[in-house]
């Protein structure tokens, strides 16, 4: 955390976006009020095991699986708010102490790459939120990160149908350390996933 945020967290701490209680974004009683969500193939919603992709999507993807904390809604929803849109960066480790729970039996090979917001997004808020929290993960597990993706164009996905985000993402982004990659098992990172084109795109490029 900066030291800046520190004084003002100091001088004005946190308060849970649920309850409001100081001291935190997220308190303890609140946290485990954020239901799991089941494992399902990410694009047809079918049960699966391990948030696998399931077999008849399996082919149009290039993402084996797709591991999700919990819904876009609620507690969710406010923590990535203050995240993008009230620079509060603390949230970033709020998220990922939740996003950590479905990293596991992951292989010594694997690596963290962000998916990079648009330039336009980074300058307005100071920093690329994926890149926060792949940071913090990379804190909590261990796991390596690169900055493996580079991002074209300021083009915003919200309002848009999957098809209409897939014709604008398919040349969104490039590999700018593919010798980093290479042969590697990949956690791609990302806040929010509501179509799955953002991830769709990028793992493409990876591959």
């Amino acid at each position: 955390m900066p030291v800046l945020e520190t004084i003002l967290t100091v001088i004005a701490p946190h308060t849970c976006v649920s309850c409001g209680v100081e001291g935190s974004l997220l308190c303890g009683g609140c946290s485990v009020e954020i239901t799991p969500v089941p494992s399902r193939c990410y694009h047809c919603r079918k049960l699966t095991e391990s948030f696998r992709t399931c077999q008849s999507c399996r082919g149009s993807s290039k993402l084996r699986r797709v591991y999700v904390r919990a819904q876009y809604g609620d507690i969710p929803k406010e923590l990535v708010h203050k995240l993008k849109f009230e620079r509060a960066r603390a949230a970033a480790r709020t998220l990922t102490d939740l996003m950590r729970e479905r990293i596991v039996d992951v292989s010594a090979d694997t690596l963290f790459v962000h998916v990079p917001t648009a330039t336009s997004r980074r300058r307005q808020r100071g920093y690329d939120q994926a890149e926060l929290l792949t940071k913090e993960l990379t804190r909590l597990t261990g796991i390596k990160r690169v900055s493996a993706l580079g991002r074209l164009g300021q083009q915003r996905q919200v309002g848009h149908s999957r098809k209409q985000r897939l014709e604008q993402l398919s040349n969104a982004f490039y590999l700018s350390n593919p010798k980093k990659v290479t042969g590697r098992d990949i956690l791609l990172v990302d806040d929010v996933s509501t179509t799955g084109a953002t991830l769709e795109a990028a793992a493409g490029v990876l591959r």
